[in-house]
């Protein structure tokens, strides 16, 4: 496995995060092909990321070298393969490392998905998943969840006065700044080493950036179904329903009439964050006098049962870098695709097996985004790891099945640097002593690790297509806030525009 990693930072974060001794990685003399060991090989930088961007601008200047080290938790991604003789399983584990032999335990070990470990407390042992169960279980378990229990939201008071600020270095500074107090207040109450803290760009640009939704909602409502039909909103993960609180304020101030008409549904599946909305967002929403218009609904998407026939509007801000993706490498002489599995063994160790006969959820996925991808990225005797969005597709069937009249707007990031090895892969990372540190592999301690994914929008609006069979129209983050923002509101003296310029890597998707 590379350089031994002397960072105090890190080896102070495996001491806070894990209880089992260094496990010693050693190099393989085989030259088949495995997915690298749970490794430090990244800058500790931000990543360009909505919800973080204030540190990577902090840390810009403060990079590290690359440098490497093996979990703690001896998480090492070990084995590859299956191939079946004569209707027969014949385990052989392809690795870069010596290795233990984990065949007979993957035979023996029962196969459990996120949904089967929803009421488990504990971190699960002897057991293998796919790895979209895996991704997903780590983030979104009740219990033990990196939304569950590690996230808090930050937000920044009151509202920035770009008009009196000189320039963008003055806003970062001030940013910072803010930054810095909000956490020393909370540090105040109960530190935390290992606080995973956010920010949005709704709560940065409060509330510019809500008002820019809502005039987008307001004219395709005027010009689609009013007055004939109320405005109903739907949001995923709202946080701290900043965003939810724009609007509305925006809807009533402008459109008494229109706002007499609006319905607002937030669909939250973090226990954590559905309480913090229900307490404080609904205590916000009263004194605002939003009480009315606004319901809470505390479940998964992907848990949805009720048919909404009415024409509706639905909002996914920075929510599918967040969705499980499927892994698959194909075979390069039959291209023949092997879907990964994840096994725990008893001591919570971590192997990666591949197998060749895809699930149905993913063999659907594959076919799609196999017909639009052509050319893949081979070496060794596997492709390198590509990962799926499995998860994004099923949304979208949810959609189509229960949301029929629905339109869809949502942004997110259409690449992100510091990405694990493969195609479309995902930024691991967490957050120790206020600067984020990146890994190399999503098969990290559960629960401490955020995984978000790059969304490819050609992919993901050809995909949205063929299932809902509607048109959608893909722009920039920039353009549709030059389209729908009253960009005069957040220029600095000047002339440079944050809201403008900070998210270059991200697009939004509008269904048309």
């Amino acid at each position: 496995m590379g350089h031994v990693m002397d960072s105090p930072i890190v080896i102070q974060l495996f001491r806070q995060l894990f209880r089992h001794p260094v496990c010693q990685s050693r190099r393989s003399l085989a030259t088949t092909t495995t997915t690298t060991g749970t490794a430090f090989g990244a800058p500790l930088q931000q990543h360009g990321r909505g919800r973080r961007v204030c540190e990577r601008q902090r840390q810009r200047h403060s990079q590290c070298k690359q440098q490497r080290r093996t979990m703690a938790s001896r998480d090492i991604t070990r084995g590859e393969g299956l191939s079946k003789k004569n209707n027969e399983t014949n385990w052989q584990q392809r690795t870069e490392m010596f290795s233990l032999d984990m065949s007979e335990e993957y035979k023996k070990y029962p196969t459990v998905t996120a949904n089967d470990l929803r009421s488990r407390r504990e971190r699960p042992r002897k057991v293998k998943m796919l790895m979209r169960d895996f991704i997903e279980d780590s983030l979104y378990n009740p219990h033990y969840g990196y939304f569950s229990k590690q996230v808090v939201i930050f937000s920044p008071g009151e509202p920035f006065n770009f008009n009196q600020l000189p320039d963008e270095p003055a806003f970062y500074a001030q940013l910072g700044q803010r930054y810095t107090e909000f956490e020393d207040a909370l540090d105040a109450k109960e530190h935390d080493d290992t606080r995973q803290l956010w920010h949005t760009p709704t709560e940065m640009f409060r509330p510019y950036y809500g008002e820019s939704i809502a005039r987008y909602l307001m004219s395709n409502y005027v010009i689609s179904t009013y007055p004939y039909h109320d405005l109903i909103i739907y949001e995923m993960g709202a946080g701290r329903g900043t965003l939810m609180l724009n609007i509305l304020d925006y809807i009533r101030d402008k459109e008494p009439a229109m706002y007499d008409r609006t319905k607002y549904k937030i669909i939250e599946i973090s226990p954590s964050l559905a309480a913090l909305q229900t307490s404080q967002m609904m205590s916000d929403a009263a004194t605002r006098g939003h009480a009315s218009k606004v319901e809470i609904i505390n479940k998964s998407i992907f848990d949805w049962e009720s048919r909404v026939p009415s024409r509706c509007f639905f909002l996914a801000m920075e929510v599918f870098d967040n969705f499980a993706h499927d892994i698959v490498r194909y075979d390069l002489t039959t291209e023949e695709p092997l879907q990964g599995t994840v096994l725990i063994d008893e001591l919570g160790d971590f192997y990666e097996f591949y197998e060749p006969v895809l699930d149905p959820v993913a063999a659907r996925s594959s076919r799609v985004l196999r017909s639009l991808k052509r050319n893949l990225p081979f070496s060794a005797n596997l492709s390198e790891p590509e990962y799926i969005p499995t998860r994004l597709m099923q949304f979208f069937d949810i959609l189509e099945k229960y949301f029929p009249a629905h339109r869809l707007l949502t942004s997110d990031f259409h690449t992100l640097p510091d990405a694990v090895k493969g195609l479309n892969s995902p930024v691991v990372q967490t957050r120790y002593q206020r600067r984020m540190v990146p890994v190399t592999t999503p098969l990290v301690h559960q629960g401490y690790f955020d995984i978000l994914f790059p969304t490819d929008f050609r992919i993901m609006e050809a995909v949205y297509g063929a299932i809902t069979g509607r048109l959608t129209r893909v722009v920039s983050h920039e353009d549709f806030m030059r389209s729908w923002a009253y960009v005069e509101d957040t220029q600095t003296q000047s002339g440079e525009n944050p809201l403008l310029s900070w998210y270059k890597n991200a697009s939004m998707m509008i269904t048309v």
